[in-house]
């Protein structure tokens, strides 16, 4: 959103899904309060709306965000016909799938490509910064090469809470406190998420994205890819 210059005058801020209880938290706000009298609705609302660098009030000081591109609708593409892509190609076939021939499912991130005013890689001034977050849980999940839900993710994720205090501590924990109280390799995923060494396969048409570790190359993000790269 930071590529349309008329959001500018808006702090953007970031939500979880109130209908998805194990995932509150996934997206969040990080403010600083002042005072802890403004610890209140208005408050929260007043530091929402502040734009200034000014460290003296009440502010919004960043955003905890899941990936984007795990969404199932953030590139274009057609599921029936394994294919995805970004909005460059599909503009490039004119919007049709060039399996079908039939329109193409097209994603959040070409609407935002259609409205942009800006490059890809833009931040205005005045933006609030965010960091990305993979879910502990989808972390635990992949290590284990076990269901999301299933008992053996469920208890890992509870001892590690119980431990560290909070799902934000883990995922924050230092190599030193992992390696006191984490599964080797459960900390080392820990580890790769918290410095971006992942590969990211974006969803497309009703298809959920990937989050995908590898302990081999750094990669930085992130472009479509096939297959998987699990390899502890």
């Amino acid at each position: 959103l930071w590529r349309i210059s008329a959001l500018d005058r808006y702090n953007l801020i970031s939500n979880s899904d109130c209908h998805s209880p194990e995932k509150i938290g996934r997206e969040a706000n990080v403010f600083e309060f002042i005072n802890p009298d403004e610890f209140s609705y208005k408050g929260v609302i007043n530091a929402i709306r502040h734009k200034e660098k000014d460290e003296s009030k009440s502010r919004l000081v960043k955003t905890y965000e899941y990936y984007p591109e795990e969404g199932k609708y953030h590139i274009d593409g057609h599921r029936k016909c394994n294919i995805s892509l970004t909005p460059e190609e599909s503009k490039r076939y004119n919007n049709i799938c060039p399996v079908c021939r039939r329109p193409l499912t097209l994603g959040v991130l070409h609407r935002i490509d259609d409205l942009s005013d800006r490059p890809i890689g833009f931040r205005p001034d005045n933006a609030i910064p965010y960091e990305h977050l993979v879910p502990l849980r989808e972390i635990i999940s992949k290590v284990l090469k076990k269901g999301i839900l299933s008992k053996a993710v469920h208890d890992e994720y509870f001892r590690l809470i119980k431990y560290f205090g909070s799902e934000f501590k883990v995922l924050h924990a230092s190599k030193e406190d992992l390696a006191l109280e984490g599964e080797k390799n459960i900390a080392e995923a820990i580890l790769m998420a918290q410095e971006e060494r992942l590969t990211i396969i974006p969803g497309y048409d009703g298809v959920f994205g990937k989050v995908e570790f590898s302990n081999k190359t750094k990669q930085k993000k992130k472009k479509p890819a096939q297959g998987t790269i699990w390899d502890f």
